[in-house]
């Protein structure tokens, strides 16, 4: 009978939805789990294949997201101005390439000289991405949908890193060549069974020219409520950076949690996102959303703030619940909160500039970080992560003043 009663939901959740929407969740699904072989195990991947300390793979970080900057901000327009369908394959493509060759770089000022370039076209189609489901979905069903794509995109996430770190105890190189694999095959899904989503030119309204379509950034950065979402977007992001870059190396080197260890911790996020994801969207989208967004910031607070204080391997679980808790709360939502900002004919572009609060922290955050865990007591950077994430839940809540009603309903 409970099978039944799941079953019936499940087909009734299938049909809500498009089907182009369903061909994009099943890429999420195989282009992240090659992500989530090798992405959290990156640091580890160059402390021990270089020798260097954190300092080094914050730098290495820092030139990624320096790089991706650009990549993000050319996709956006180009997908709001060509469209959205060759700019996620032409990044899916770049990193499939760029996979293989980051494997078999090495010298670490080899590889400092490919991340310049790397993260221009691997990160060009993340603005296409986003703005396709937007595309595809009415206003009031981009939060779950974004709900869905966050759930089997953690269904990876899950699987990936305990796959990972067993590859990782083996051969590194493994990982990347799958990963670009991997990629590959979901560049020829995308080819071959995902339509082009961006919206038809409004009759008798003149196509933008090409520096007309990059000069719309100075619209965007107008927004200034838009803006200030971004800014306490990017200070959350300096909190939860912590999870894929510093975390693994702070638990091996200050408490002697081995790969694995950190591996289930990463798998437990995963696995709650994957069974209470969609009940937890569906629970708070009737909520003002920036309220919504404080509240989940302020458990990423006390979350991260945890790994400060704590020294058992059950709390650190513990705290990664908490943390996951907050994660499913804000990142549904602000996705959501994001395409309703952008008008129809600039979401590429507003996308780009929302990649900003991932970018910014992924930029300067493992290079901060690295420096306190290199120079200071480890706990100081858990510490820090909690005060930074207060901040941000306060920032929330100012912005949910300004705005009254304009996001509500």
């Amino acid at each position: 009978m409970w099978l039944d009663r799941q079953r019936e939901s499940l087909i009734h959740i299938y049909r809500e939805y498009p089907r182009p929407f369903w061909t994009l969740v099943s890429v999420t699904f195989i282009d992240r789990l090659g992500g989530a072989l090798l992405y959290p195990f990156f640091a580890l991947y160059i402390t021990s294949r270089f020798g260097v300390g954190m300092t080094e793979v914050g730098i290495l970080f820092a030139l990624f997201s320096v790089s991706s900057f650009a990549g993000v901000l050319l996709g956006g327009a180009l997908s709001d101005r060509l469209g959205r369908k060759g700019m996620v394959i032409f990044s899916l493509l770049s990193t499939s390439i760029s996979s293989v060759i980051m494997g078999l770089v090495d010298s670490l000022s080899a590889f400092f000289m490919l991340a310049l370039i790397v993260g221009v076209f691997t990160d060009a189609g993340h603005p296409a991405y986003q703005a396709m489901v937007a595309d595809l979905l009415p206003e009031e069903k981009r939060a779950e949908g974004f709900g869905i794509i966050r759930v089997v995109f953690n269904l990876s996430v899950a699987i990936g890193p305990a796959i990972g770190g067993f590859l990782a105890a083996r051969s590194y190189l493994t990982l990347f060549i799958t990963d670009a694999i991997i990629s590959l095959i979901s560049a020829v899904i995308i080819w071959r069974a995902m339509p082009e989503t961006k919206p038809q030119l409004l009759e008798g309204k003149e196509p933008e020219s090409i520096v007309s379509t990059f000069q719309g950034y100075g619209k965007v950065l107008r927004d200034s409520l838009f803006v200030l979402f971004i800014l306490a977007g990017v200070l959350s992001g300096l909190t939860y950076m912590n999870l894929n870059t510093t975390l693994g190396v702070f638990l091996r080197d200050s408490h002697g949690i081995p790969e694995s260890g950190y591996g289930f911790i990463l798998s437990l996020n995963a696995a709650m996102v994957v069974l209470f994801q969609f009940a937890i969207t569906r629970r708070v989208k009737g909520y003002a959303p920036m309220a919504v967004m404080a509240v989940g910031t302020l458990l990423y607070a006390v979350g991260f703030a945890m790994y400060g204080f704590v020294a058992s391997y059950a709390l650190f679980l513990f705290a990664m619940v908490i943390i996951t808790i907050g994660e499913m709360i804000i990142a549904p939502v602000s996705q959501a909160i994001i395409a309703r900002f952008a008008p129809e004919d600039m979401r590429g572009r507003y996308m780009a500039i929302a990649g900003f609060s991932f970018g910014i922290p992924y930029a300067v955050g493992p290079l901060l970080a690295g420096l306190v865990l290199d120079h200071l007591q480890g706990e100081v950077l858990w510490w820090a992560a909690g005060v930074i994430g207060l901040l941000s839940a306060l920032m929330y809540l100012r912005l949910q003043k300004a705005m009254g009603a304009v996001l509500v309903g």
